[in-house]
């Protein structure tokens, strides 16, 4: 299959790689890249454990090709904080307890962190709203959203 490289821009850095045609974002992420922090669940877009940014928006990663990033600039959980300074939304989903097995966490720190770069003050019926795309199996919806909540009172971002 022909490769074709592309350029985008990756958690800040720019980034260039090789890819095939019909190659998941999801796929050249985690396989290719090495970050596993975006998770493939049901490979069909409905439970958001591959929600990464694009140009700042909510993309489930794994219903798009990985050349459709070209020229974009790509977010995933891996760039939203470091070990040593976590994102706020990263300490409060720590503080609240909302990380319970971990697996729909990635996913649900970016859908959140898209949430209040468009929505500074949202009420928690817009913050449920905003993550109905992001499902929890251990059903920890009150603490994911008091922990949304609290950095978007917090006025930290």
């Amino acid at each position: 299959m022909d490769k074709k490289t592309i350029a985008f821009i990756l958690n800040g850095a720019k980034t260039e790689i090789a890819v095939e045609s019909n190659l998941l974002l999801v796929d050249m992420l985690r396989d290719r890249l090495g970050l596993t922090g975006t998770k493939i669940g049901c490979g069909e877009g409905d439970c958001g454990a591959c929600t990464v940014l694009v140009d700042g928006k909510t993309v489930n990663s794994c219903l798009i090709l990985a050349r459709q990033v070209e020229g974009h600039e790509v977010l995933t959980v891996e760039g939203l904080g470091t070990y040593d300074k976590l994102h706020p939304l990263q300490a409060a989903f720590i503080d609240e307890g909302a990380v319970q097995c971990g697996f729909c966490t990635p996913g649900m720190l970016l859908s959140a962190k898209s949430l209040l770069d468009e929505n500074s003050q949202p009420t928690r019926q817009q913050i449920a709203q905003h993550i109905s795309g992001n499902l929890c199996r251990c059903t920890g919806y009150a603490k994911i959203i008091n922990a949304i909540e609290k950095v978007a009172k917090s006025h930290e971002r």
